[in-house]
């Protein structure tokens, strides 16, 4: 069974930085991407970044390049999400989520967190 809990949400001025972690809980994702997506009230979910488990490569949405950087800690099993430069744009709901790589990047996603909340004032 996985699970994927999210933590590190909060209420950041523009132009500040936060660091997401995602906390995952299973045997092994060997074959997987673990990626971020957030939604902001009102509109669809959106992609945000994805890491391959193995190997660590990486993928960004335009959005964020150059100020989001991915990572993850295999040892310890968790995911993280460093923004840089925070924009009021950038405030909704993060979801990490985990997804087969079929394809690079991964073409859905097959388990989910629960979401934590940025909030970025202007």
């Amino acid at each position: 069974q996985v699970q994927l809990v999210e933590s590190g949400g909060g209420l950041v001025q523009a132009g500040g930085s936060l660091r997401l972690s995602c906390a995952a809980s299973a045997r092994t994702f060997s074959g997987y991407g673990l990626g971020w997506f957030r939604q902001a009230p009102g509109k669809e979910r959106d992609f945000v970044s994805v890491i391959t488990w193995t190997g660590g490569y990486t993928y960004y949405a335009d959005s964020v390049k150059g100020r989001f950087t991915i990572s993850r800690d295999v040892a310890e099993s968790t995911l993280y999400l460093q923004m840089n430069t925070l924009k009021s744009e950038d405030t909704a709901v993060y979801f990490c989520a985990a997804g087969f790589l079929d394809a690079w990047p991964p073409r859905s996603y097959d388990y989910w967190g629960q979401g934590t909340q940025v909030t970025v004032s202007s």
